[in-house]
């Protein structure tokens, strides 16, 4: 069942005694034709944010141990993890101790995405082909996030050496000048606030009424 936002927000001003959640649901202006974005904060054995684009019909994902980062000076690892359903994009809840993933989940930032790689003589690469050649770029049109960004593949050591079966690591950049509208670095994830209804970790935790995410059924 889907929570109803007001309520949700309310219940979660008495359970923490804080008095800024308000709940929204921010309009984003999406482009017709370019396809969505989401990063969602993840507190599950670890705490980290899932980096999700839009990529033939699925959400491509990767795990950033540290978050995205609008400073371009930062390299922030990110570790590919399955595809996931587009409504994934959506959900913001709880995901039952015991099933895959197991704990808290928040929309960090959401929006589109224009894909911008080219080859050698400068003609677009279609942007599956640009991720299975190991480097990709686009422009995301979030709400926190805005501007060019980089998806790189690299091997390390062991996994050039065939000593290790793990997957291949990627760098995810912000590339150019200039700052995302969250300012420079990433969020305190503990602290970061939802961009579809402004609450934070805590506050979905403690929402008796909050969704829940079923691998097989989807958002309950």
């Amino acid at each position: 069942m889907r929570a109803n936002v007001r309520t949700s927000c309310a219940s979660a001003r008495r359970l923490s005694g804080t008095t800024t959640c308000r709940p929204r649901e921010p309009v984003v202006i999406r482009p017709a034709g370019e396809p969505s974005f989401v990063v969602q904060i993840h507190d599950a054995s670890t705490m980290h944010f899932d980096f999700r684009l839009e990529v033939d019909g699925v959400l491509k994902s990767w795990s950033v141990p540290k978050g995205p980062s609008t400073d371009p000076r930062d390299k922030r690892l990110a570790i590919p993890t399955e595809d996931h359903p587009l409504e994934y994009r959506h959900f913001e809840g709880v995901i039952p101790e015991g099933e895959y993933g197991g704990g808290t989940v928040i929309v960090w930032d959401h929006g589109t995405y224009r894909p911008t790689s080219h080859d050698k003589r400068n003609r677009p690469v279609p942007f599956d082909e640009a991720l299975e050649n190991g480097h990709a770029t686009f422009d995301l049109h979030g709400e926190k996030l805005r501007g060019r960004f980089a998806l790189t593949r690299f091997h390390g050591r062991e996994e050039k050496s065939g000593s290790s079966a793990r997957k291949p690591t990627w760098l995810l950049v912000r590339t150019g000048s200039g700052r995302g509208k969250s300012g420079g670095g990433s969020p305190d994830p503990r602290r970061a606030r939802s961009a579809r209804t402004g609450r934070t970790l805590r506050q979905v935790a403690e929402v008796p009424d909050s969704p829940t995410w079923d691998p097989n059924a989807g958002e309950q």
